[in-house]
């Protein structure tokens, strides 16, 4: 590599070297000020590293050797999540700083997952692609079992291991199908070959079939979605939180880059798997959230809801499509890390406050944090002025621009289904309770974080233009 490649790589090389930092001056510090340090150095290192993105923008767009991509699309989405992840340490010192220990290793391991989703999101090669999914996932595999207060915690890290290790060996099977059909790896070279009908053969086809069950593994779309409640209720708040937002959004912007070259719509029975997978996935995932009374698992049924709806603009293909996903993925950001947010904040030493009981009556006590958990949970049901409203729309435009009339149908269907559990919730919220205790004492980083997503989530309903144009000019360059 010549200095111009080190130099557009200077995001990935900072998001590589934050952790080392972190790692080596625990060394020199104890105590809380090791938490402290531990806080403000992986913060400044995504601060850093998002700031190098607006630095090497102008030399975008740039191949650095065939296994990373940096142009207009990696650095969107890699802004995407490492602002994510900021929001997510912040939260995480609040959750961590009453309990016991110093946790300078969950900040390393955090940072860690964001470095393997920023290499997905940049990857233009299968080495790449797995490279960046193993640093992501080996990183989750402690951080889903770090808080061991409970049996939960220590089975949703095996179950999240175990299925995770099998469904990369799918994805490199499928990989090795597909090398040995068309002799390479890079996603440009497939597809050039791809666009030759005879290159459609049994091979390529089993391939790509190993690579959707691998990928739907890691996005928990059905029926490879049974580990996400378990995880998603054992895991500690924040980290939920990071694996239904920048975890999932990583994988899914790697999947449209690559799908987006390749043009599933020139494959027929591709084209069908992935419409089945997202109809089952919106059914599935609402009507099992009806039954669920800990809100974790209900956002967790939730999110594999809403991955179903993204298939829909998915499936589309365009400009129009890659527009859609992009800000249905914005807003989906902004919600959910909003809605893990109060149950972070709300969250005590011994165990997440992530029963629908817990939440009864909480206006009365904490009329603010009912509040913001209201617009949450609307923007996630697509109630207009919210984010989740104008993602939607984009969806279901895309969609019928592409005349995919069943997936319409069934999203809209599926979002009236939603609002069941999503008013379910709220209406817990506002229930007259007597004798509830106080809920805790919200942070002032908390709070302002809170009230940060608040106003982001009602600029994303209210006034989408900014963040239109933005995807537009800088993403839409995909096609």
């Amino acid at each position: 590599m010549n200095a111009g490649d080190f130099f557009v790589l200077l995001p990935v090389l900072v998001m590589a070297a934050a952790p080392v930092v972190v790692m080596m001056t625990a060394a020199f510090t104890k105590g809380r000020m090791r938490h402290a340090t531990a806080v403000l150095l992986s913060l400044a290192g995504l601060a850093i590293a998002f700031a190098m993105l607006l630095v090497v923008s102008p030399a975008a767009p740039r191949q650095v050797t065939p296994l990373i991509i940096l142009d207009s699309y990696a650095v969107f989405y890699m802004g995407l999540i490492f602002a994510s992840s900021f929001v997510v340490t912040i939260l995480s010192y609040s959750y961590l700083e009453g309990r016991d220990g110093s946790h300078h290793e969950y900040y390393i391991l955090l940072l860690l997952a964001t470095l393997g989703s920023a290499v997905l999101v940049a990857g233009s090669h299968f080495a790449s692609f797995f490279l960046g999914l193993e640093i992501l996932s080996i990183s989750l595999y402690s951080l889903i079992a770090y808080v061991r207060v409970s049996e939960r915690s220590n089975e949703a890290g095996i179950k999240y291991l175990v299925l995770a290790a099998a469904s990369s060996s799918f994805l490199l099977f499928g990989m090795a199908l597909v090398y040995a059909q068309f002799g390479t790896m890079e996603f440009a070279g497939i597809a050039r070959k791809s666009a030759d009908a005879a290159a459609h053969t049994p091979l390529l086809s089993a391939g790509l079939v190993m690579i959707i069950i691998g990928a739907g593994f890691k996005l928990a779309l059905v029926p490879f979605h049974m580990w996400t409640p378990d995880v998603y209720e054992g895991a500690p708040a924040p980290v939920s939180a990071f694996i239904a937002s920048v975890s999932k959004g990583a994988m899914f912007a790697l999947l449209l880059r690559y799908f987006t070259l390749v043009d599933i719509r020139a494959y027929g029975p591709l084209f069908m798997i992935f419409t089945v997978i997202a109809i089952a996935s919106m059914f599935t995932g609402n009507l099992l959230a009806l039954f669920q009374n800990n809100i974790k698992r209900v956002l967790a049924y939730s999110s594999i809801a809403h991955l179903g709806y993204l298939l829909v603009a998915f499936l589309a293909g365009g400009a129009l499509a890659i527009t859609a996903v992009s800000y249905y993925l914005i807003s989906y950001f902004v919600t959910i890390l909003g809605a893990f947010g109060i149950i972070t904040v709300l969250s005590g030493k011994e165990r997440d406050a992530d029963t629908l009981e817990e939440y009864r009556g909480l206006a009365l006590r904490r009329p603010w944090i009912a509040g913001v958990f209201t617009a949450m949970l609307l923007s996630l049901a697509g109630i207009p002025l919210t984010a989740g409203f104008i993602g939607k729309f984009y969806v279901v435009t895309a969609g019928v621009g592409s005349a995919l009339w069943l997936l319409v149908i069934v999203l809209a269907v599926n979002s009236a289904i939603s609002l069941f559990y999503y008013l379910r919730i709220v209406v817990a919220l506002y229930a007259h309770t007597a004798g509830e205790e106080a809920a805790p004492r919200l942070s002032l980083a908390g709070g302002i974080v809170m009230a940060v997503l608040t106003l982001l989530l009602l600029w994303l309903g209210v006034y989408p233009s900014p963040f239109i144009r933005i995807i537009q000019t800088t993403v839409a360059g995909l096609v």
